[in-house]
C-alpha cells in the first residue's frame, strides 16, 4: 500500500510502547497468594447449597456490607500517579483530562483505586469470575456470532475470579455517582444501588435452580431493557436502532477519509492516525515484523473454522485509536480490513492488555499472558461474544486481546438519562450481572446468602452512597491538583 504523505505527528518520534508499568502499591501478603482459580465443582443438592449460603451470614452478616472500610492515609492521587507511568506518555494529558469532566469519569478511571477499596470489605467467601470493573456504563448491547444484539458486559480488562460482592458494589456505587452528577439526587442514586441490587438478588435465586447448561445459554436479550415504563421502552427502542446501524460499514465511514479512490485511517491526532503516517522509535522493517507476530498470534488462538474466515481478510492499514477512560494510554491499534471487496469491510481493533488490578488482592491469574485472561474471563461471563474474539503476546509490545471495533455496539449515556429510565437501566445492570456471575459461579450457595429479604440490598445501597461521597472528594482533589499544576507551568 502506498505511504500516506500526511505530515508527521509533531516533531518528535512516537514511542510505540509504553514503559513497563510500575507495579500498584500492594499488601505484603499479596505477594504470597496463590494463583487466583474459581472454585470448584459442588455436586451437593441445591438445597444444601443454599443452606451452605445461609450459614455464612454468621461469619459474613450481610449488614456488614455497608462498611466501607477505607485505609487510614489512602492516597487516589499517588496511586493514579503509578498507572500513569505503565502508559504512553503522550497520552496521559487526555487521560487525565477525561478523568477530569466528572466524578463518575473519574471512578470509571480509577479502578485500581476502588480495587484497594474493596479489598479492606467484609467477603462472604463465595467466589465467581468477577468482572472488576462493573459499573453502570460497561454494559451495553452489541451483536452475538449468530447476529442476535444482546444487552451485557462490554469491558473485561480487569476480570479475574474473586468475590461476587466486588462487582456488584461498584455497580451499586455507579448507581449512585452517576444519579448524583446527572442532576437526579443522591436520593434516587440510592434507590437506583437498591433497585441494581435487588435485581441481582432476584435474579440469582431464580438460577438457582436451573441446570448448568441452562445458566450458560441465558443471554439477556435486547429487549430486556424494553421495561414498563413508556418512556423507558422509547429510550430502549432508539438506542437498540443506533446500535443496529453501528457495523463495520459504519465504523470505517467515521475513521477513514476517501483519497486516490480508497478509504485510508483519517489522521486525527493524537486520538486517530495511521501508523504509515508518523515517525516511530523503531524501523519499518522492525514495526512490520511486529505486527506480523502479532497476526501469527492472533491467528493461533482463534478456533480453526473462525481463523480460516479470518484469513480471507486482506488487512490493508494500521492505526493507532484511543478509546475509553480508564483505557486511555495504552496500546490501542485498529486494523482495517477488507473481506468480498471495498463493500465488505471489517474493523478489528487491538486492545493492550495489562495485569488485572485485582491481582494483588486476590493473586495472579494463572492465564498465561494478560490477553488471555481477558478473552476467557469475557467467555466465561458473557453469553455471546464476539466471533473474532482473541489474543496473542508479543516480545518488546506486550499483550493484547483482538475484537471487532463495532459491531452493533451500542448503549445509553447513563449521565443522560432521566429518574424513570435510570432506575429500569439499574435493574436491567443488576439482573445481567446475576447471570453473568452464575456461569461461573455457585447460583445456589450465592442465593442462599443474599436470602429473600431486603438486608443486602439496604446494606450495599448504604455502602455505595458512603463511597459515592469519597469518590467525589477524590475527584475533587485530582481536579484541584491539575488546576495547581497548570498555574505553575503557567507563572
Amino acid at each position: 500500500m502506498e505511504r500516506d504523505a500526511t505530515p508527521e505527528l509533531g516533531k518528535t518520534e512516537v514511542p510505540l510502547v509504553a514503559a513497563a508499568p510500575t507495579p500498584l502499591p500492594e499488601p505484603a501478603a499479596s505477594r504470597r497468594r496463590r494463583p487466583a482459580r474459581l472454585p470448584e465443582g459442588d455436586f451437593r443438592s441445591v438445597d444444601e447449597r443454599m443452606a451452605e449460603g445461609r450459614a455464612l451470614r454468621k461469619k459474613c452478616p450481610r449488614k456488614s456490607h455497608a462498611e466501607c472500610g477505607l485505609a487510614r492515609g489512602r492516597d487516589p492521587l499517588k496511586q493514579l500517579a503509578a498507572s500513569d507511568r505503565g502508559r504512553l506518555p503522550w497520552l496521559v494529558p487526555v487521560r487525565h483530562e477525561r478523568m477530569a469532566e466528572s466524578a463518575f469519569a473519574f471512578l470509571r478511571g480509577t479502578p485500581f483505586v476502588m480495587a484497594a477499596d474493596l479489598s479492606r470489605t467484609p467477603v462472604s467467601g463465595l467466589r465467581s469470575q468477577i468482572c472488576g470493573d462493573a459499573h453502570l456504563a460497561n454494559f451495553g448491547l452489541f451483536a452475538t456470532a449468530e447476529r442476535h444484539l444482546v444487552f451485557d458486559l462490554n469491558d473485561f480488562d480487569e476480570t479475574l475470579p474473586g468475590p461476587f460482592e466486588w462487582d456488584v458494589k461498584r455497580l451499586a456505587a455507579s448507581c449512585v455517582v452517576a444519579a448524583r452528577q446527572s442532576g437526579l439526587g443522591g436520593k434516587l442514586g440510592q434507590k437506583a444501588a437498591r433497585r441494581a441490587v435487588r435485581a441481582y438478588r432476584k435474579q440469582m435465586r431464580q438460577l438457582a435452580g436451573l441446570g448448568l447448561l441452562e445458566v450458560w445459554g441465558l443471554r439477556t436479550d435486547a429487549h430486556a431493557l424494553y421495561a414498563e415504563s413508556e418512556r423507558s421502552r422509547a429510550v430502549a427502542a432508539e438506542a437498540v436502532e443506533k446500535a443496529r446501524k453501528r457495523t463495520s460499514a459504519h465504523a470505517v465511514e467515521k475513521l477513514t477519509v476517501e483519497r486516490d479512490g480508497e478509504r485510508h485511517l483519517a489522521y486525527q491526532p493524537p486520538l486517530l492516525f495511521p501508523l504509515s503516517a508518523v515517525k516511530m522509535d523503531i524501523s519499518e522493517a522492525e514495526l512490520q515484523r511486529r505486527m506480523r507476530r502479532l497476526t501469527h498470534g492472533y491467528f493461533a488462538s482463534l478456533d480453526p473454522a473462525v481463523r480460516d474466515l479470518c484469513m480471507r481478510y486482506r488487512r490493508r492499514e494500521w492505526g493507532f485509536k484511543v478509546v475509553g477512560v480508564g483505557s486511555v494510554g495504552m496500546q490501542a491499534y485498529v486494523v482495517l480490513c477488507e473481506g468480498n471487496g471495498a463493500e465488505d469491510p471489517l474493523v478489528l481493533q487491538v486492545k493492550e492488555a495489562q495485569a488485572s488490578v485485582l491481582e494483588p488482592y486476590l493473586g495472579a491469574s494463572p492465564a498465561r499472558s494478560a490477553g488471555e485472561r481477558v478473552v476467557v474471563g469475557q467467555k466465561r461471563m458473557q453469553a455471546g461474544s464476539d466471533l473474532f474474539l482473541g489474543w496473542t503476546h508479543v516480545r518488546g509490545m506486550g499483550s493484547f486481546y483482538v475484537r471487532q471495533l463495532r459491531d452493533m455496539k451500542g448503549g445509553l449515556d447513563v449521565e443522560e438519562l432521566e429518574a424513570d429510565v435510570f432506575l429500569d437501566y439499574a435493574d436491567a445492570c443488576g439482573a445481567t450481572l446475576a447471570r453473568a456471575h452464575a456461569r461461573t459461579g455457585d447460583a445456589a450457595a450465592i442465593a442462599g446468602y443474599l436470602g429473600s429479604g431486603e438486608h443486602f440490598d439496604h446494606a450495599v445501597a448504604d455502602y455505595a452512597c458512603s463511597y459515592a461521597d469519597q469518590v467525589e472528594q477524590d475527584a475533587e482533589r485530582f481536579v484541584e491538583a491539575r488546576r495547581k499544576e497548570t498555574q505553575a507551568l503557567t507563572h
